[in-house]
């Protein structure tokens, strides 16, 4: 699920790549990646996981990927200023449409600007298509879901540890839904904005490989950083828990702990 920038900087020309810069359009209008479209994807929030609400959110996403001219024989790239939580919800939205052919780059813009590979300004406009993926439900949560199993599987928070113990407060409850432990996103990158290597990320993730993990943060961008993090190191089973704290913290008959 990760490119190098050696990697897509040698099939920057391929007819069969798009290339996704998931930062705002301001950071992409001053210099990008060469044939790269801007898809901002921190506009497409979604916190409603009840049935009608995920089939909302389908046919919401579907028309965000046929607008990115997602094919069967396109391979797909999304970008950020690191290995950050934008590009990983692009990566983790196309393997929920069982589209594998997809990565993101490791380390980001930052890293292609550091090693001086080629940018341009210019805007590039998109090539629409008819985007028409098979939904996999194995790796999406919805709140049902993870009350009817609560103590059945490993719940993981991503959010910042103030967000987590509730004395940071984003909806009308604070503190985390319970059972579920604390492991920071950001604790997956390192200092470059890259992603840290397996044998540090196996002492974070120090679970047997047959764990059922779903894993959720605020509006489920950073939940699906982990969710790649998860799957670099070979976890089978992990869900996304689309609504996250913005669904379940604002339900007020869900239970919390503080």
């Amino acid at each position: 699920m990760l490119i190098t920038s050696t990697e897509l900087n040698s099939i920057l020309n391929d007819p069969n790549i798009i290339i996704a810069d998931t930062r705002s359009f301001k950071e992409y209008s001053e210099g990008h990646i060469p044939g790269a479209v801007n898809l901002d994807l921190f506009a497409f929030h979604w916190i409603d996981t009840t049935k009608q609400g995920i089939e909302n959110f389908n046919n919401q996403s579907k028309n965000l990927l046929s607008f990115l001219g997602v094919t069967p024989e396109k391979k797909v790239i999304f970008y950020d200023s690191v290995s950050g939580m934008l590009a990983a919800r692009g990566v983790w939205m196309l393997h929920y449409f069982s589209h594998q052919n997809v990565s993101m780059l490791d380390g980001g813009f930052t890293k292609w600007k550091k090693e001086n590979l080629p940018i341009e300004t210019k805007l590039n406009g998109f090539k629409p298509s008819l985007f028409s993926g098979k939904i996999n439900p194995e790796i999406i949560s919805g709140f049902e879901y993870i009350r009817e199993n609560l103590d059945n599987v490993k719940i993981i928070d991503v959010r910042s540890s103030g967000e987590y113990d509730g004395s940071v407060i984003r909806a009308a409850q604070s503190g985390h839904i319970p059972n579920s432990i604390n492991i920071d996103w950001n604790q997956n990158i390192k200092e470059d904005g890259t992603f840290k290597n397996n044998d540090e990320l196996s002492k974070m993730y120090d679970f047997p490989k047959d764990s059922e993990i779903v894993t959720y943060c605020q509006g489920a961008y950073r939940a699906a950083n982990t969710f790649l993090a998860l799957k670099k190191l070979g976890f089978k089973n992990v869900r996304v828990y689309l609504g996250s704290w913005g669904e379940w913290g604002n339900k007020l008959e869900l239970p919390v702990e503080k």
